[in-house]
């Protein structure tokens, strides 16, 4: 990723300011009250309970601390995603993706049909997919989501794994307090990750010659339900503050995860919670890393608005769609060339 190619270039309307806005606003959300079982108060919880209702209302994003995830399993699948990124390109692309493996190696991802600067592994959290009786797979679904494994560094596959654990305790954790935060049971989310299809990314963004042109990722929003976001200390995620639209810094913390809801919980919300454009910035310096887990539902699962959030007066906004042939779609949208503002949520909402 030497100079700049045309195809990286972004319009100017949405080029990157070289001065950024700081987010401050962005909340910052300690999680210790859900780590003790003993000397937690009710008020304490239920203060925690409306610091992430009131985050998701208002940003949707927010940072949280003291969330239980051991800092040896985040400092070891960085250390061996930078492994594996340093290698040449010949041997990243033997696990390359493709129209058909929608997980590995892939470097040239289009984000709004302009070129991303980063390069990324994705890899599912392998657990065993249980398919009702009722329920035929097609292609879109279960086949192709295999992950591969390249042979550098050799012990990838065990730590992406682990830490994928932590990760999926932790989205349960989120997922219990925004279901609270919504007058929901905490349990209310649970059935529709069974046989989740979560996935985690490795990102690594070299340095751009002209980071006034390019973005590391364009802006976009998130189509699963929830996102955690490890970043290193360089940074670069910026937030479009839903006040005033203005392109937000989100500042690294360190320790720190960042989260985000994504549009499934947009829909089940039934709009209460918004999914909120985002993207990176990069520079002409440093690299960066980063680590964003995407916490999502099985593959057949049919999204629409909880009855519980619906009523005469405030009826459904989307009407259904399949999880799996959605997701499968988008993940393949670069190599069929589709039109990749037709595949947002937005398709599905129903006229008023």
């Amino acid at each position: 990723m030497g100079e700049v190619d045309p195809a990286f270039i972004q319009e100017p309307e949405h080029r990157p300011r070289i001065s950024y806005i700081e987010g401050k606003g962005v909340p910052l959300i300690d999680l210790s009250p859900i780590l003790s079982s003993s000397n937690v108060s009710a008020i304490e919880f239920e203060g925690l309970v409306k610091e992430v209702g009131d985050a998701c209302k208002e940003w949707g994003f927010f940072q949280v601390i003291n969330h239980g995830v051991p800092l040896e399993k985040r400092e070891k699948i960085d250390g061996a995603s930078r492994k594996f990124f340093a290698q040449s390109l010949e041997e990243k692309r033997k696990v390359r993706r493709n129209e058909k493996k929608v997980t590995g190696y892939y470097d040239t991802e289009h984000t709004k049909n302009v070129r991303d600067w980063k390069e990324v592994f994705d890899f599912t959290i392998e657990e065993p997919t249980i398919v009702p009786a009722s329920h035929e797979p097609d292609d879109t679904e279960v086949a192709e989501w295999n992950n591969q494994w390249p042979e550098y560094p050799p012990d990838l596959r065990e730590i992406c794994q682990e830490y994928g654990q932590e990760m999926v305790k932790l989205a349960y954790k989120l997922m219990e307090l925004i279901a609270l935060s919504l007058g929901l049971p905490a349990d209310r989310f649970h059935g529709f990750f069974k046989d989740q299809t979560s996935f985690i990314r490795l990102n690594h963004y070299p340095p751009c010659p002209t980071p006034e042109l390019a973005l590391g990722v364009g802006r976009h929003k998130d189509g699963g339900a929830l996102t955690i976001l490890a970043q290193d200390d360089v940074g670069g995620l910026e937030v479009k503050r839903k006040t005033d639209g203005e392109w937000v810094r989100v500042k690294p913390t360190p320790d720190a995860y960042i989260i985000n809801v994504g549009d499934i919980i947009q829909v089940w919300s039934n709009d209460r919670y918004e999914s909120v454009e985002h993207r990176v910035t990069v520079n002409s310096e440093k690299d960066r890393f980063s680590l964003p887990f995407f916490f999502n539902p099985a593959h057949y699962t049919m999204v629409k608005p909880l009855e519980e959030l619906t009523n005469e007066q405030n009826p459904a906004k989307y009407r259904a769609y399949n999880w799996g042939k959605f997701i499968t779609t988008r993940k393949r949208s670069n190599f069929q060339k589709l039109n990749v503002e037709n595949l947002q949520i937005y398709h599905f909402r129903i006229s008023e």
